[in-house]
C-alpha cells in the first residue's frame, strides 16, 4: 500500500434558492438583503461548498451525509458550526489547511464591502492566517438562475496539507 501524499486537494460546490423571510449568511457573517437562501441549516453556499471542499480532500463523506436535511438536529443551525465540527475531526487526524480559493456567484446584493469580514471569519474558524483564505464574487451577466436572481452559488477549492 502507497504513503497517503502529504499533499491533498479538494472541490466543493453549493446552490441555494432565495427565500423571503430569511435572513442571508454567506461566509459565516450576516449580509443585509431583503431576501435570504432556502435551506435546512442557515443555507450558507459559501462554507457548504468550503466544508465540502475540504472533505472531498480527505476522501470523506459529503456534507449532506454528515449532517442530513432529515435531522432535526441541524435544522436553523448556524453552518460555522458544521464547518468547526468537521474542522476538529479533520486536526485530529494531523492535516491543516495550506489554503482555500473561494468563489461566490451572485446578481445581488455585491458582496465586495463583506468580502474581508468573511475571510476573517473563516480564517477564525480554521484557526489559519487570513492570507490563507482568498474569497471571490462574480456575477453571471444575468445568465441561467444566478442572473435571474434566483438564488446564489459557491464553490471551493482548498488545499490540505499533513503535518509532520
Amino acid at each position: 500500500m502507497s504513503q497517503i501524499p502529504s499533499f491533498r486537494v479538494g472541490s466543493g460546490f453549493d446552490v441555494h434558492p432565495f427565500a423571503d423571510g430569511r435572513k442571508l449568511f454567506i461566509g459565516g457573517i450576516e449580509i443585509p438583503f431583503h431576501r435570504g437562501l432556502l435551506g435546512h441549516s442557515d443555507a450558507d453556499v459559501l462554507l457548504h461548498a468550503l466544508t465540502d471542499a475540504i472533505l472531498g480532500a480527505l476522501g470523506l463523506p459529503d456534507i449532506g451525509v454528515w449532517f442530513p436535511n432529515t435531522s432535526a438536529e441541524f435544522a436553523g443551525i448556524d453552518s460555522a458550526i458544521l464547518l468547526e465540527r468537521v474542522w476538529e475531526k479533520v486536526k485530529t487526524q494531523g492535516w491543516t489547511l495550506g489554503n482555500a480559493d473561494m468563489t461566490i456567484l451572485a446578481e445581488q446584493p455585491k458582496l465586495n464591502p463583506h468580502r474581508e469580514a468573511m475571510k476573517q471569519k473563516i480564517a477564525g474558524i480554521l484557526g489559519v492566517d487570513v492570507s490563507q483564505i482568498a474569497i471571490k464574487a462574480t456575477t453571471c451577466e444575468k445568465l441561467g438562475f444566478v442572473g435571474r436572481e434566483e438564488g446564489i452559488a459557491a464553490q471551493a477549492v482548498v488545499l490540505m496539507v499533513k503535518a509532520n
